[in-house]
């Protein structure tokens, strides 16, 4: 078996991944390991903008920013971090813009700003224009730049080699196994840290806006490695993904104006948010759209609503509402400017709706997006291992896989790409840092018997389940019961069924035999990592009794500050899931009710 020794270890090539390997490459030999090629990384699908208090468009603070973000968090988002993330963002957005990130400009040469849901004036209480963005592409783009600078500062990569295990030794941290798919071989990598940032798992519902790739690996790994994962039960789901396929419609089209619809032709957001409206924070339009739904008005009847930017009704509204530009002037678009603006959504939706967004309004429904627990890391980016915030030594998450926690119960739009370069740059320094003042870990003899074990276990079950039901049927009781809306009789449910269907993937046996690029092992093995995640996160939000951010609860409706303003760890034994909590940090904002 092939082992290979760098002083820092990167688990993944998105954008907290690219930005840790920059970052961790200054003062450590680095590499990094990605199942799929760095370019193809899920960050490339983000569209709608990374926030920053720049005020190029008008006044905005990071105080602002700060609050905005611990009011969507639903109060559960941890101040000292929040206001970390937010103090760094002008200075790292300007930091990318050196790099060469093409941001779309204002006519001064400054960087673009646009409004984003549940973004604020913390005076007038009215949208503020804090996203940074290129066009619609704005993820692709940060992607592109920081792959582009890892190339430039000869950070080593390994693509298309998928990572099995976490390797420990003496609870401190001592590489990772994975699997090389063009060889079907393993691999020892030989690390002092690791830092995972592999992403979240939307793939556990049925509808979602997440890539493929996305299933949870490093939450699942660390899992079985005894670390804990934190607020598990608070998966956003996205207002507006292209309906039946999830496909996201980025929160930048009801920015530039767009307008939700309800099969009345009603603007329907005017009475579940009547300042803020259309711009409301994410988990408020998912639960007013599923309402609506719910009440019969959707779109003849069936389970979507209308996304309408057609300058016709962008401009109607925006009149309606007194709306007008930072300078004062109406806010009026045109067709062209819709298109320069929207480039990919235009395409998206006429490829695969056959609808013109500038003439038709797009069909949309909320689709499972982001996940605003994982792995959980204090402000350096270091692994929390208990309720006591000890940490696990050299191992380090960031982005989606790891909770700081600064999205708590609810994440803002723009602050998915603000997360992933702020703390992947925390995680990429320190770990580094860390490199420095120790030894490598002697590796144990038995170091990849755990990796060999869970493929052994895949090629050799009986064979009377196949791994296609199991996850079908899960992303089915998940998006039923574990969606939008929860309830305790449909989530006691969702628990009891993804307990069997965990039993009976112990009888999944793969057809494939062959070494090279056996995708069909490592796709039943992701399946098993989001059944995994499946049973964390729906005993974790059957334990919550009440509703808060994206946890809403139809038979406990009202949030509880007194009983359940906490942090959710759950531990994943082979006899069951143990939950403990984790009081959240304040510094200055007290919980109130949140009001748009």
């Amino acid at each position: 078996m092939k082992t290979h020794q760098y002083e820092v270890l990167i688990v993944g090539a998105g954008g907290a991944g690219l930005m840790a390997a920059l970052y961790a490459s200054k003062g450590a030999r680095t590499a990094v390991l990605s199942k799929l090629y760095p370019t193809r990384s899920h960050t490339g699908a983000a569209q709608g903008g990374i926030g920053a208090a720049l005020g190029n468009a008008e006044e905005d603070r990071t105080e602002w920013h700060t609050f905005d973000t611990v009011k969507g968090s639903d109060y559960l988002g941890d101040q000292d971090a929040i206001e970390f993330m937010c103090e760094a963002a002008p200075g790292i957005v300007y930091d990318l813009e050196h790099m060469g990130l093409p941001f779309s400009r204002n006519l001064d040469g400054t960087i673009a700003q646009r409004p984003f849901g549940g973004h604020t004036n913390n005076i007038t209480g009215k949208p503020v224009t804090r996203a940074c963005y290129a066009a619609d592409r704005t993820g692709h783009m940060i992607l592109q730049t920081l792959y582009q600078q890892c190339i430039k500062h000869n950070v080593t990569f390994f693509d298309e080699f998928h990572v099995i295990d976490l390797i420990t030794v003496n609870g401190a941290t001592a590489g990772a196994i994975a699997l090389e798919l063009s060889t079907g071989e393993l691999h020892i990598f030989h690390a002092k840290a690791v830092i995972f940032a592999t992403g979240g798992h939307g793939r556990v519902w049925e509808i979602t806006s997440n890539a493929y790739a996305y299933t949870g690996d490093g939450v699942a790994i660390t899992l079985r490695r005894g670390i804990p994962a934190e607020d598990m039960e608070f998966f956003q789901f996205h207002p507006t993904g292209i309906y039946k396929m999830g496909i996201l419609i980025t929160e930048g089209v009801r920015g530039e104006g767009g307008v939700l619809l309800n099969n009345e032709g009603e603007r329907f957001m005017d009475r579940y948010a009547p300042t803020v409206k259309d711009l409301a924070s994410r988990d408020v339009i998912s639960r007013a759209m599923y309402l609506e739904m719910k009440d019969g008005r959707g779109i003849n009847g069936k389970r979507y609503l209308y996304m309408d930017v057609t300058p016709e009704t962008v401009n109607k509204y925006a009149a309606s509402d007194g709306r007008t530009r930072p300078d004062g002037t109406p806010f009026v678009v045109t067709g062209e400017e819709i298109l320069a603006k929207l480039p990919d959504i235009i395409d998206f939706c006429e490829t695969y709706l056959g609808v013109n967004p500038v003439t038709q309004p797009m069909p949309v429904q909320p689709t499972a997006h982001y996940a605003m627990g994982g792995i959980p890391t204090n402000l350096r980016g270091e692994v929390v291992i208990d309720s006591d915030r000890n940490i696990m030594p050299g191992l380090y998450a960031a982005g989606e896989v790891a909770c700081v926690s600064i999205h708590g119960a609810n994440r803002l739009g723009t602050n998915a790409l603000l997360d992933l370069v702020v703390f992947g740059k925390e995680a990429g320094e320190n770990a580094a840092e860390f490199s420095k003042g120790i030894s490598y870990q002697t590796l144990p003899d038995d170091a990849a018997d755990f990796a060999r074990q869970q493929f052994d276990q895949l090629r050799n079950g009986s064979g009377n389940e196949k791994a296609a039901d199991i996850a079908k049927e899960m992303k089915e009781v998940m998006f039923d019961h574990v969606g939008v809306f929860r309830l305790e009789e449909g989530m006691q449910e969702a628990v009891e069924k993804v307990s069997e269907l965990k039993e009976r993937f112990k009888d999944v046996r793969i057809e494939d035999t062959g070494d090279r690029y056996n995708t069909e092992l490592l796709n039943t093995w992701e399946i098993g990592n989001l059944l995994d995640l499946a049973e964390v996160t729906a005993v974790s939000a059957l334990a919550r009794k009440e509703s808060r951010g994206a946890h809403a609860r139809d038979d406990y409706t009202e949030r509880d500050d007194e009983k359940w303003l906490k942090h959710t760890l759950v531990w994943l034994h082979e006899d069951g899931v143990e939950l403990q909590y984790m009081p959240v940090t304040f510094t200055k904002f007290e919980p109130k009710k949140r009001v748009y």
